[in-house]
């Protein structure tokens, strides 16, 4: 998956290019100069016919995920998921809502005190409407949000669609660890980015471990199996630069989470 605004979420390069104008000018004349000169550095491309996300995302299917990232109070933590999970409960098991939850985890390394869940909406856009206005009339619900808040500090959603060459994350018994990465790209370099892992993730999905590793040590043994693979250096070779940041947490699976 990806998180939009939720993706979703491991070097730097630098290429220099220097050219000496006065030999170049001395050299070809001035229409040929510039035509030699263009041509190192503007490439034409083909106008879009769509948005990124549209070119991206699965046409065969209409979901829309939710991603929450709540940072709890401390000594809330406990009380948080165990309110959490009651709630996700009803409304995962209530056909009148068009939701369901597809994971939730506490995370174990990166933001500490942290809850992160993910939502699936089948229907698109207009599900995710129709859920809201429901929750929103709910007085049961709104009265959780409330008792909620109490033990938050702060709270973000992000809208995500799936990648077109990613599984659907489905329930898995456990117990495991999951690994989410957010990379933040550089602006234009979505499909190119998406292109170069299309290709590449079929390395990471042999035993689905690019969704879960049993414990730390299988996660390490899984990478650099990885890179023993043709094809893989060349996806972060032209991955990297297009990157502008990268954060990753570790998180375990609440008790309630279908994905274990």
């Amino acid at each position: 998956m990806a998180t939009t605004g939720s993706v979703v979420s491991k070097g730097q390069m630098l290429f220099r290019c220097c050219v000496n104008l006065r030999q170049v000018s001395r050299s070809f004349s001035e229409s040929s100069d510039k035509g030699w000169f263009r041509s190192l550095f503007v490439h034409k491309v083909d106008a879009r016919k769509d948005a990124h996300s549209n070119l991206l995302s699965k046409k065969e299917t209409s979901n829309l995920y939710k991603i929450q990232f709540h940072n709890i109070k401390p000594e809330c933590l406990e009380a948080y998921n165990t309110l959490e999970a009651e709630v996700q409960k009803r409304l995962h098991q209530d056909q009148d809502y068009p939701c369901e939850v597809v994971g939730s985890w506490n995370t174990w390394y990166g933001e500490q005190d942290q809850a992160v869940h993910i939502w699936r909406y089948r229907g698109g856009y207009p599900a995710l409407t129709e859920c809201l206005t429901k929750l929103n009339n709910n007085k049961e619900y709104l009265e959780f949000r409330k008792e909620r808040a109490k033990m938050l500090i702060s709270r973000r959603n992000q809208l995500l669609l799936e990648f077109s060459f990613w599984n659907e994350p489905l329930p898995r018994p456990g117990p495991n660890i999951y690994e989410m990465r957010t990379y933040y790209l550089k602006p234009g370099t979505m499909i190119e980015w998406g292109n170069h892992w299309a290709r590449a993730i079929k390395y990471r999905q042999e035993n689905n471990e690019a969704v879960a590793y049993e414990n730390l040590q299988s996660r390490e043994d899984t990478r650099n199996t990885a890179w023993q693979k043709e094809g893989w250096d060349a996806n972060v070779y032209y991955t990297v630069p297009l990157i502008r940041s990268m954060e990753s947490r570790i998180m375990i699976p609440t008790k309630s989470s279908p994905l274990q």
